[in-house]
């Protein structure tokens, strides 16, 4: 396993401009397959994940021309992505993005596809979008352990009609039926049991539904209600910075120098990790939004308390900037965390304790207070997943050289993150 060493550094300064949106760059590829017309995806993020949709969507048939670095015409298929009843089998390694909306948007058309991934990929609960589909008529099966892919979809038209699913563990479930639901064959009506996690995905969801042309609505979050009727391309797409990414560097600039501006996001942003930024105004640093930016200065920081169920992955860099806070921070209602690319609430735990952290875990929540001092000469394992790997870089800034175990797992959303923080970084 390689691994790559941070020596200290003093802060980071400048500016960065952000890739694309994993959630809204996958959400633009099926979208514009699925839709009737051309559609022209700019910005769209080069990673591990878009790869796998952007290959997946090839393998069914969908014509789709590389304009540019970031730039690309899909050529919608008008309606469901397949209707020749073939056979397919796709590969979509840790990409859940991927293999959830595939997963919902597969069953519209004619064919059999298996849908598999990597081996935590396969410890990745899916049933809940299983029974949901189910539930509106679709036939899918287990190829392996229940509750987990891989799985077999049996294309035959969604009939449509009620369907109730838990809303506590992930929204990608939720997503996934939603974008599907618009070519069903009568009126979707979703009812979520207890409370649903990640609202913003869903707005973003939404949001990009009726930029497609589609009719849906929902109830306080408790029901959903979409028509039949298909998508329609809006011509072009522009996908917005990341904003899980940029809470790296909004923490750093939190922590020390002159600050950071991070371009991509801002005041109009849909994504909603841009609420990081409610986050540092919180803890004491000195914000600034603007149209299409955001710039972050240091301040005293201090510890908070707060529910973080609605940004759970920049969550996770508040809990890395708990280190430089005074005080003790609880990060609650994060129980998500454990099905994500690895279970991130052990994970975390684990990590921080060798910085030298207290940490208190437990099924839904972290407590930190912090070391006197970060512990210097750490390796952090990352467990294949990018976000810890990303925000874990932050401890370089607490005057400790750390060494980050599997750094390339961030090319699942940013491939380029280890060398924007090595240009940015201001040595000790």
């Amino acid at each position: 396993m390689s691994s790559l060493t941070l020596s200290p550094i003093r802060a980071l300064s400048g500016e960065i401009r952000l890739p694309g949106s994993k959630s809204i760059s996958n959400r633009s590829l099926l979208l514009a397959a699925l839709a009737r017309g051309d559609t022209r995806v700019s910005n769209l993020l080069h990673s591990d994940d878009t790869r796998y949709m952007l290959a997946a969507l090839r393998q069914v048939g969908i014509q789709i021309d590389q304009l540019g670095e970031h730039e690309y015409l899909v050529h919608g298929a008008g309606g469901p992505l397949v209707t020749d009843n073939v056979t397919h089998s796709l590969f979509l390694g840790l990409a859940g993005t991927a293999i959830r909306p595939l997963a919902a948007a597969l069953t519209l058309g004619q064919g059999q596809f298996t849908l598999d991934g990597t081996e935590r990929m396969r410890e990745r609960p899916i049933a809940h979008l299983v029974d949901g589909l189910r539930q509106l008529g679709a036939t899918i099966n287990y190829l392996g352990e229940e509750g987990f892919p891989p799985i077999q979809v049996i294309g035959s038209g969604l009939p449509g009609g009620q369907a109730s699913i838990p809303g506590n563990i992930s929204s990608q479930f939720l997503t996934s039926i939603l974008l599907a639901a618009p070519l069903a064959e009568n009126p979707v009506n979703i009812v979520i049991q207890g409370e649903q996690v990640s609202k913003p995905y869903l707005d973003i969801t939404l949001s990009m539904m009726h930029q497609f042309g589609a009719s849906a609505e929902h109830h306080q979050y408790e029901s959903f209600h979409v028509q039949p009727g298909g998508y329609t391309s809006p011509g072009s797409v522009l996908v917005e910075g990341d904003a899980s990414a940029a809470s790296y560097f909004l923490a750093a600039g939190a922590i020390a120098g002159e600050g950071m501006r991070v371009h991509g996001i801002g005041r109009h942003s849909t994504q909603g990790d841009v609420a990081f930024v409610d986050v540092l105004k919180a803890m004491g640093a000195n914000v600034q939004v603007e149209a299409e930016s955001v710039m972050v200065k240091p301040g005293a920081l201090n510890a908070v308390d707060l529910d973080l169920n609605h940004i759970p992955d920049a969550a996770m860099t508040a809990a890395m900037l708990a280190l430089f806070a005074r005080g003790t921070t609880a990060i609650r209602n994060i129980y998500n965390w454990r099905v994500k690319e690895t279970d991130r609430l052990d994970a975390m735990s684990r990590e921080l304790k060798k910085l030298g952290a207290q940490v208190d875990e437990g099924s839904d929540y972290l407590v930190i207070t912090p070391p006197e001092q970060i512990q210097s000469g750490v390796a952090i394992d990352t467990y294949g997943d990018h976000r810890m790997a990303m925000c874990f870089s932050l401890a370089a800034l607490g005057g400790a050289d750390v060494t980050i175990n599997d750094p390339e797992c961030v090319a699942k959303t940013f491939p380029d993150f280890f060398e924007e923080w090595a240009r940015l970084s201001l040595a000790t």
